[in-house]
């Protein structure tokens, strides 16, 4: 087995508490460092994504607002669409045991 930095460590004098919480002190300040860096390529890269959600915005409130307001006012069509959708997903997950099965 090789020695490793670890075992190489061992040999040595131990780190006294004031030494290892400078130590920790000077990681997590290092850390909080590479965070502002990277959150400011994130913003930077995400920033067209942003302009253009924008310009959605408004039209996707308006068709949520219509949607909400017909199943307000009629909510037989949404409960059937939905037991619809429910067959047809545990008929998918069926068709999906059974070509497990076949195969």
């Amino acid at each position: 087995m090789k020695p490793s930095a670890d075992t190489a460590k061992s040999h040595t004098k131990p780190l006294g508490r004031a030494e290892r919480k400078a130590l920790l002190l000077a990681e997590l300040e290092q850390q909080r460092v590479d965070i502002l860096v990277d959150s400011e390529f994130l913003q930077q890269a995400a920033s067209p994504l942003d302009r253009n959600w924008q310009s959605f915005k408004l039209p996707l409130y308006a068709i949520g607002g219509f949607a909400a307001y017909r199943l307000m006012r009629h909510p037989g069509g949404a409960m059937a669409a939905g037991r619809k959708a429910l067959a047809g997903y545990m008929l998918f997950k069926k068709l999906k045991l059974l070509a497990k099965v076949a195969t």
